[in-house]
C-alpha cells in the first residue's frame, strides 16, 4: 500500500540561497519519491513529529505558520485521499504515475494565479545573486554592485521580504516608482533600479528559470532619465590646463598627465587609462579594450601623448602598468581603484582652479570635451554625434563603431592639436 507523510527535505542540494530547506511530501509506492512544496524553513524550524512549522523559531518569524500548516495538512490529506481512491489500481501503476496523478489533481483544484505562483517560486534576490556572482567572475564589480543596489531597494520596498518574480507586475512597479518619487528620488535613480531589475528578470526568463504570465516590462514604461547638461570644456580651457606647471612626480603632475592622455586618446575613460600596460603600446597606435563594452579600440598616438608616455615607460616590462594608477580589473583591487578615482577627481578640481576654470571638473568632462571640440571644429556628426548628445553614451559609441579607424585618427589629430 502506498504511504505519504510531510517531511523537511534536508538533502544537500535542496537548500536554497538563504540556507533553508523545502517542506515536501514523501510518497512511497514501490519506490520513494519526494514532492516538494513551496514552503521553506530551517531544520530547527520543522516539527517532524507533528509534521508542521514551529511558530517560535526565528526562521519562521516572517511566515504565517497557522495558514501554512493548514495548507500542508490539506496537501497531505489530498494525497492520501487520491491513494485511497485509486485502491487496487495502485498495483498497476508506478510511483511516477502516482506523482503525476497527484500533480494533475492539484492543478485542477488551483486557480490560475495560484498555479503560477507555486510554479514560479524563484525570487529576485536568488537569481540576482547568480548574476552578481557571474559579474564578479567577469571582473565587473561595478555592474555587480548595480544589481545588488537594485535588489536591496526592491526588497526594502517589499517590507524587507524577498521579492518573488511572480510578484513583479505593472502595479508593483508603479507603486515602487511612486514611493521613491514621494521620497524625492530623481528619474535617474528610479530608472537605474528599474533597468537593473529588468535585466535580472529578463535573464531569468531567457534561461528558463521563470515563466511569466506576461512580462510587466513590456507594459510598464521605465522613467526616462533626464538628459543631464553635457559637461565639457572649451579648447581654450584645455590649453590652460596644458600650460600648467607642477613639480614632477607630484600628485597634481600625474593627474594633469592623466587628463591630457585621456583627452589625446579620444576621451578615454579613466578606468581604461588605469588598465593600460606597456604591451598595449604599438609602433604608432595604442591598443586597449573598453572596460564598459569590451570592444577593442586602437588610437593613433599623438605627439603630446608620446611625450607624456616617455616619462612613464622607462625600465618597465611588458606586463607593467604604464601609469601609477594601475588597475588590473580584478574584484580584489576595485576598492583601491575607486579610491584612486576619487583622489583624481579631487585633484582635477584643484587643477581647474589653478587654470582659472570655474567648472568643478571630473574625469567625466574629458570625453564630452573631446566630442564638443570636435563638433565645433566642423567634424562630421557621422564621426562624432552631437557632442555625445545621445540619451546614453552607448548610443554614441555604437554610432562611432561603424566608421573606419583612420577617419577617427584624423579627427583626433584635429581635436588635440
Amino acid at each position: 500500500m502506498a504511504r505519504a507523510r510531510l517531511i523537511l527535505d534536508i538533502r544537500k542540494n535542496s537548500k536554497n540561497t538563504y540556507g533553508l530547506y523545502p517542506v515536501a511530501i514523501r510518497i512511497y509506492h514501490k519506490k520513494q519519491r519526494i514532492l516538494r512544496l513551496p514552503y521553506f524553513t530551517s531544520i530547527s524550524g520543522w516539527d517532524d513529529k507533528n509534521m508542521q512549522l514551529k511558530k517560535s523559531v526565528i526562521a519562521n518569524k516572517d511566515q504565517d505558520c497557522d495558514v501554512i500548516n493548514r495548507e500542508l495538512n490539506n496537501k497531505l490529506y489530498s494525497v492520501k485521499s487520491i491513494i485511497d481512491e485509486l485502491g487496487e489500481t495502485l498495483n498497476e501503476i508506478s510511483v511516477n504515475v502516482l506523482i503525476a496523478t497527484v500533480k494533475e489533481c492539484w492543478d485542477n483544484e488551483l486557480d490560475s494565479d495560484l498555479k503560477r505562483n507555486l510554479s514560479n517560486q524563484i525570487s529576485l534576490s536568488e537569481w540576482g545573486q547568480v548574476m552578481i556572482n557571474r559579474k564578479m567572475k567577469e571582473q565587473k564589480p561595478s555592474t555587480a554592485k548595480w544589481y545588488d543596489n537594485a535588489i536591496a531597494a526592491f526588497t526594502k520596498f517589499n517590507n524587507n521580504l524577498p521579492v518573488k518574480f511572480y510578484q513583479i507586475d505593472v502595479t508593483f512597479l508603479k507603486e515602487f516608482e511612486l514611493e521613491h518619487r514621494a521620497k524625492g528620488n530623481s528619474n535617474n535613480g528610479i530608472s537605474s533600479y528599474m533597468r537593473a531589475v529588468r535585466a535580472i528578470y529578463n535573464c531569468a526568463i531567457i534561461e528558463d528559470k521563470f515563466a511569466p504570465k506576461k512580462n510587466p516590462f513590456q507594459y510598464y514604461k521605465i522613467p526616462t532619465s533626464k538628459r543631464t547638461k553635457k559637461k565639457a570644456l572649451t579648447k581654450e580651457k584645455i590649453v590652460a590646463i596644458r600650460n600648467l606647471k607642477y613639480e614632477e612626480n607630484s600628485s597634481l603632475w600625474h593627474t594633469k598627465n592623466y587628463f591630457l592622455c585621456m583627452f589625446n586618446c579620444r576621451g578615454m575613460n579613466l578606468i581604461d587609462l588605469a588598465k593600460l600596460k606597456i604591451k598595449d603600446i604599438g609602433e604608432t597606435h595604442i591598443h586597449y579594450g573598453r572596460s564598459k563594452t569590451g570592444d577593442p579600440l586602437s588610437v593613433r598616438m599623438t605627439n603630446e601623448f608620446i611625450s607624456i608616455l616617455k616619462k612613464y615607460t622607462c625600465n618597465k616590462k611588458a606586463d607593467d602598468f604604464i601609469f601609477p594608477i594601475g588597475y588590473d580589473g580584478s574584484v580584489e583591487t576595485f576598492t583601491k581603484y575607486r579610491s584612486d578615482r576619487r583622489l583624481v577627481n579631487k585633484l582635477l578640481k584643484k587643477i581647474a582652479e589653478d587654470a582659472g576654470i570655474e567648472e568643478q571638473i571630473t574625469s567625466y568632462y574629458i570625453r564630452h570635451s573631446w566630442a564638443t571640440i570636435a563638433k565645433n571644429l566642423g567634424i562630421s556628426t557621422e564621426i562624432i554625434s552631437e557632442g555625445l548628445g545621445h540619451h546614453s553614451l552607448k548610443t554614441t559609441e555604437i554610432y562611432l563603431k561603424s566608421f573606419d579607424n583612420s577617419v577617427l585618427d584624423d579627427a583626433n589629430d584635429l581635436v588635440v592639436a
